[in-house]
């Protein structure tokens, strides 16, 4: 069976997680991560990327985010691959989270 990513949109995401039914993990490096992050996003950046490291989504569903949407895809594929049913991901990353006008914080 092929894997397939599901885009969501900035506000799904948003609406999502505000409602707790999104766990939001941003697979960004550090140092991007300390310029400008994601409200409540866990942190797993892709280039030591490891599903195990995702916590615990507790009954939520897995989205991914990056800073344009592709990354994101890259670990939404890898982390099915390994088994986990992580289909979805932010499509348009940050730039677009922040074109909706949708807040981040500074500092990780």
């Amino acid at each position: 069976m092929a894997h397939q990513v599901q885009d969501l949109t900035p506000d799904e995401v948003s609406k999502g997680v505000a409602e707790g039914r999104y766990l939001l993990v941003d697979v960004r490096e550090p140092n991007e991560v300390e310029a400008e992050a994601y409200p409540y996003g866990v942190v797993v950046p892709l280039s030591t990327f490891d599903p195990k490291a995702i916590p615990d989504p507790a009954g939520k569903q897995v989205v991914f985010a990056c800073r344009s949407g592709k990354r994101s895809v890259t670990a939404s594929l890898a982390a099915q691959a390994a088994g986990l049913p992580y289909d979805k991901h932010l499509a348009g990353g940050m730039l677009d989270w922040k074109a909706a006008g949708l807040p981040s914080k500074v500092g990780g």
